[in-house]
């Protein structure tokens, strides 16, 4: 009976330390509501966030999965559903039409840039340019990325549009994404 006892103490005590270990304490972050595990790739995580419904929609109308499924490295830019919703009227449902994937193409490869830069490399970047360090997107354009206060990284596209980002060094199997609060446009 004393044996039993005790392995049913271990038991318990080991199940509650599990469940109030935190999601990041064990590798992954919380993103819309779900766990994003660093052994998936980029694709696989943002098909679970909440947050990232239109971001995944548009990535699948434009061709990008594979893309964004391979080895990589990649750091994404992710904007929420939100950020998508402030767009002007229409612009989402324009760019998600057939006949302008290649835009949609555009804006959603504007938000990558090849290599895994977490938080850390990005303020190293920022520094070592004096306070803004330029980052050349896989659609050829550039963002601007500076500080606004300590780890606050503000993102500027071509037009002077800014995002913050509101969750670093969310870690892939093929890269980081760093969740941001608006939509990046590249010049059109």
């Amino acid at each position: 009976m004393k044996v039993l006892t005790i392995a049913l103490v271990s038991a318990v005590v080991a199940t509650t330390a599990s469940l109030a270990t935190p999601a990041a304490a064990q590798g992954t972050v919380m993103v819309g509501g779900m766990a994003m595990y660093p052994a998936k790739d980029i694709v696989d995580n943002a098909v679970n966030s909440k947050d990232h419904t239109t971001l995944v929609a548009a990535v699948k109308a434009a061709g990008l999965v594979e893309t964004l499924k391979s080895k990589g490295p990649f750091t994404v830019f992710a904007p929420v559903n939100a950020a998508f919703a402030a767009l002007p009227a229409g612009t989402v449902d324009m760019l998600l039409e057939p006949k302008n994937k290649a835009k949609l193409t555009g804006v959603l490869t504007y938000h990558v840039v090849s290599g895994s830069l977490d938080a850390s490399a990005l303020e190293a970047q920022i520094k070592a340019g004096g306070g803004k360090a330029m980052l050349k997107t896989v659609a050829g354009g550039q963002l601007t990325a500076s500080m606004n206060g300590p780890r606050n990284i503000v993102l500027m596209d071509e037009a002077g549009n800014t995002a913050h980002i509101s969750t670093y060094d969310v870690r892939q199997s093929n890269g980081v994404i760093h969740v941001i609060d608006h939509v990046l446009m590249p010049k059109m």
